[in-house]
C-alpha cells in the first residue's frame, strides 16, 4: 500500500493501533475481573485513549506542517532568484515523491535557463562579430562614395546616384548599430549607469540632434516642460529612446507639421510625451509597431528599418517604465513614456 510507504505515516498508524489495543485489553480485563465499577473504568480508559490519539495526531500534523512550511520557503527562494534552492525529500511516500518532482522541475527550468542564456550569448557574439566585420567595408564604401561625389561634381546624374548610395549606406550602418544594441539588451550584457538626470537637458540634446533636419524639412520641433524635473536613468540610453521616437515622428510628418516634446511630473510619475500632427498610425498596425522589422502594408516608401521602436520599448522597460501609443489616422500620433519615481515606489 503506497500510503504506508512513508515511515512517519506508518508510525502514526502503529501508535493509533497501539492506543486502541491497550484500551481493548484493559476493557476486557475489567470485564473478566468483574470489577465493581468496571463501566466507569472503561469510560475513563476510552477518554484516555481518545486523548492519546489526539496527541499523537497533533504531533504528526505539526511535524507535517513544518515540512510543508520548509517546502514553501524553498519554493519562494527559488522564485526569488536562488536557483540552488531545493526541497528535502529523503523519505519515501507520495508527499516526498511530489517534492522530488518539484526538485526535478527546478532542475529542468535551470537547464532551460542556462541553454537560453548560452543561446542569447551566442546570438550576441555572432551579431557582434558580424557587425564589427561590416564596419570596415562600410567605412571603406563611405570613403569611396565621398570620393565619387567629389570627382563627379559636374555630372548631375552620377551625383544623384551617389547621393542615393550614401542614404542606403547610412541605412545599413543604422541597422548594424541597432542590431548590436538590441542583442546586447537581449543578452542582458548592458549595465545601465543610472543617475538623476535633468529631463530638460536630455530633451535639449534631442532637439540639437534634429535641429538641422527640422530646418531642412521645414518642420517645427517644440519643447515644453518644467526645467527642474529629474529622472533616474542612464542618460545616453534614454536620449537614444527619445531620439528613436522623434525620428519616427519626422519620418511620418510632412512639411509644416509640428513635433512636440512635453514632460511633466505628478506625485509618483515622470511623464514624457512626444506628439506630432502627421499621418498617424493605421489601426491595423497599432498592435505591431513594437515588433522587430515590422513593416506596415500601408507604408508609403518610408525609410524605416523597423528596429527603432522595439529598441525604445526595451530601453524604457529596462528603466521600469511603460510606453503607450495613442494615434488617429490622418491626425497624428502621441507616444507617452511613464516612469515611476523611485522614492515613491
Amino acid at each position: 500500500m503506497k500510503l504506508l510507504a512513508n515511515r512517519k505515516i506508518k508510525t502514526l498508524f502503529y501508535r493509533i493501533l497501539m492506543c486502541m489495543l491497550i484500551f481493548t485489553i484493559m476493557s476486557a480485563s475489567f470485564i473478566v475481573l468483574e470489577l465493581k465499577n468496571a463501566a466507569l473504568y472503561i469510560l475513563i480508559c476510552s477518554l484516555c485513549m481518545g486523548i492519546a490519539i489526539l496527541v499523537v495526531c497533533y504531533l504528526y500534523f505539526t511535524e507535517q506542517n513544518k515540512i510543508m512550511e520548509n517546502a514553501v520557503t524553498q519554493i519562494t527562494e527559488y522564485i526569488s532568484g536562488n536557483h540552488d534552492a531545493r526541497i528535502e525529500c529523503d523519505e519515501e511516500g507520495e508527499l516526498y515523491r511530489l517534492f522530488h518532482e518539484v526538485n526535478a522541475l527546478a532542475a529542468i527550468l535551470n537547464a532551460h535557463a542556462e541553454n537560453e542564456r548560452k543561446s542569447k550569448q551566442f546570438l550576441k557574439n555572432t551579431i557582434s562579430d558580424i557587425s564589427h566585420q561590416l564596419k570596415t567595408p562600410l567605412a571603406a564604401l563611405n570613403i569611396y562614395n565621398g570620393l565619387l561625389q567629389e570627382e563627379t561634381e559636374e555630372l548631375p546624374e552620377i551625383q544623384e546616384f551617389a547621393a542615393l548610395s550614401e542614404k542606403e549606406l547610412d541605412r545599413i550602418e543604422i541597422l548594424v548599430q541597432n542590431l548590436l544594441k538590441i542583442t546586447k539588451l537581449d543578452a542582458g550584457s548592458i549595465v545601465f549607469e543610472k543617475t538623476s538626470e535633468n529631463v530638460a537637458d536630455m530633451v535639449g540634446e534631442v532637439e540639437l540632434h534634429f535641429a538641422y533636419r527640422a530646418k531642412q524639412e521645414e518642420k517645427e520641433l517644440v519643447l515644453s516642460g518644467d526645467e527642474h524635473i529629474s529622472l533616474f536613468c542612464d542618460c545616453d540610453w534614454m536620449i537614444e529612446a527619445l531620439e528613436n521616437i522623434v525620428k519616427n515622428a519626422f519620418d511620418h510628418t510632412e512639411k509644416g507639421n509640428v513635433i512636440q516634446i512635453e514632460w511633466k511630473q505628478s506625485a509618483s510619475v515622470v511623464q514624457i510625451m512626444i506628439k506630432d500632427n502627421g499621418s498617424g498610425i493605421h489601426p491595423e498596425d497599432m498592435h505591431h509597431i513594437f515588433k522587430r522589422f515590422y513593416r506596415s502594408r500601408f507604408s508609403k516608401d518610408k525609410q524605416g528599418i523597423g528596429l527603432g521602436l522595439p529598441l525604445t520599448k526595451m530601453i524604457v522597460e529596462s528603466h521600469n517604465g511603460t510606453i503607450e501609443v495613442d494615434s488617429e489616422l490622418g491626425t497624428g500620433t502621441t507616444f507617452i513614456l511613464n516612469f515611476l519615481i523611485p522614492t515613491k515606489m
